[in-house]
């Protein structure tokens, strides 16, 4: 982190840049709409109450066209951060942090920090040890609903992208042994998302509480504060 101005005994710099803070927001609102519409596909829970014979009543087809609206926002948002994370010069913070994650007495000073028994660790990248599985866990949930969500949409959108995307579908449908798996495997990694978002946002909330530096104010505003060594 770059740091650009003072206040106090606090040093600020730029944490997260615009791009960055773009994508965590459009990830996030999706991943959230996704749930929800996700939901509802596997389960209509809201039905008309009077059954008509006419083509008229579309709410499954409603739902569902918004959860391909977001689901393809979501991967756009996850292919940008990957990217960002190997190739963009701003990555390099990121990068840094693969150091750190297989130092094992850092990642039980880093414990200690979560048990409020030590103070918190320094990192040489932006994630401490648990922080950099944790999230590398996710994307491979990530890449996984991915994978399993194009295939189910090409099964069912035979022109244009799931045309193109007809070979990958049958691939991935011999991979899990049948459609009803593909399908239960993105249930699955979707529970795996939603834990690990709740346990992201319980950490970044205990982050901000307990290390007074701006850390979760960084993902709206892109400034982090860092207490001045002296």
């Amino acid at each position: 982190m770059k740091f650009l101005k003072t206040m106090g005994e606090y040093l600020g710099g730029i944490e997260f840049s615009a791009g960055y803070r773009w994508q965590h927001w459009i990830r996030a609102i999706s991943i959230f709409a996704l749930i929800a519409t996700g939901f509802y596909i596997a389960n209509p829970f809201i039905t008309y109450a009077n059954v008509s014979p006419e083509p008229t009543r579309f709410l499954q087809a409603q739902i569902r066209e918004w959860h391909i609206i977001f689901g393809f926002a979501m991967i756009g948002a996850v292919l940008y951060k990957t990217f960002f994370f190997f190739f963009f010069r701003e990555g390099k913070y990121e990068r840094l942090s693969i150091l750190d994650a297989f130092n094992i007495k850092l990642m039980l000073e880093q414990v200690g920090y979560y048990l409020l028994i030590n103070k918190h660790p320094h990192t040489k990248g932006v994630y401490n040890p648990l922080q950099f599985w944790a999230y590398t866990m996710l994307y491979v949930f990530f890449y996984g609903i991915i994978i399993t969500g194009l295939a189910l949409y090409a099964e069912v959108y035979h022109n244009g992208l799931g045309g193109a995307l007809y070979p990958l579908a049958k691939a991935v449908e011999s991979f899990f042994g049948g459609l009803a798996y593909v399908r239960l495997w993105h249930h699955i990694f979707m529970w795996a998302i939603i834990i690990v978002v709740f346990i992201h946002i319980y950490m970044a909330v205990y982050n901000a509480v307990f290390g007074k530096n701006g850390g979760m104010d960084a993902i709206f505003s892109g400034m982090k504060w860092e207490k001045e060594e002296h």
